[in-house]
């Protein structure tokens, strides 16, 4: 980040423009707050920022409009927007209309990308979130206690593969693997929720003889050209505890691309589970 001033967060939902707010303060930064409607916790009024401005997702003239008011050059965006809420029943102002009906694919990269830039067209700078939380990005290794088994390394390997493959179309990033056979893939619904609908799946099978194994293997993978300003892959403990759920026994991640939001609590509740983190 460059030298201390009035920073601009626009805070979707879960925990991670919390742990950006704090870290930017500790910074020394003023923090002016956009809260989305549809997913920022409302708990964000009471973290100390400068200000909060709550808008609704198609409210991209009032987003603009506000940081200008506060004085606002830089901004970062912090926590999950989800693909779906874009197309959903919100009525985008004029702005988002015009860039919704330029986009010739309408996928995560194309639309945030489009708002950067309209952004940046307005004097504020989208900058990367992940340069407030350095501490946080996964480190290449084995981050829980159990290594990996073979067939876990198996399944991570089909499971990097195929996840790199559809990351090119911006469709998830997010594979769930059984036997190097692709259980679930994540499109519009989000990680976690593509874990359960992998453990519904394997749930369905029954509890009778089957060729494929029941343990699950989750790889999440940042996109082959990732942009660090949005949309950056991230887990929580409730992913770790969606896993068990799930019948998940081991995730793998991109070391250095992907944000672990509750530090070490992470790797103790993976612990607990008997679930393994690896990063690479």
């Amino acid at each position: 980040m460059p030298s201390k001033q009035k920073l601009g967060l626009i805070a979707g939902n879960g925990k991670f423009p919390f742990l950006v707010l704090d870290a930017a303060r500790a910074q020394g930064h003023e923090v002016v707050v956009a809260a989305i409607k549809e997913e920022a916790f409302p708990e964000i009024e009471s973290k100390g920022a400068v200000s909060v401005h709550w808008l609704s997702l198609g409210e991209l003239s009032k987003l603009i409009d506000t940081f200008k008011k506060e004085g606002v050059h830089r901004a970062v965006m912090a926590g999950q927007v989800k693909h779906k809420q874009i197309f959903s029943s919100i009525r985008p102002d004029w702005r988002l209309a015009k860039l919704l009906l330029s986009l010739t694919t309408r996928n995560t990269d194309s639309l945030l990308g489009g708002v950067a830039k309209i952004l940046a067209d307005e004097g504020i700078t989208l900058e990367n979130s992940t340069s407030l939380l350095e501490p946080l990005l996964a480190k290449r290794g084995v981050i829980a206690k159990r290594q990996p088994s073979e067939e876990e390394k198996k399944n991570i390997a089909y499971g990097r593969e195929a996840a790199r493959h559809l990351a090119q179309f911006d469709i998830g990033q997010t594979v769930v693997v059984a036997e190097a056979a692709c259980v679930a893939v994540e499109a519009m619904e989000g990680t976690d929720a593509t874990i359960e609908r992998a453990g519904r799946i394997m749930a369905s099978l029954g509890s009778g003889a089957s060729t494929l194994s029941r343990a699950l293997t989750v790889v999440k993978i940042a996109k082959p050209n990732q942009d660090m300003r949005f949309d950056v892959p991230v887990i929580g403990v409730k992913t770790i505890e969606v896993m068990k759920k799930a019948g998940a026994t081991c995730v793998a991640l991109d070391a250095e691309k992907c944000l672990l939001l509750d530090g070490e609590a992470i790797a103790s509740t993976a612990d607990a589970a008997g679930i393994s983190i690896v990063a690479d």
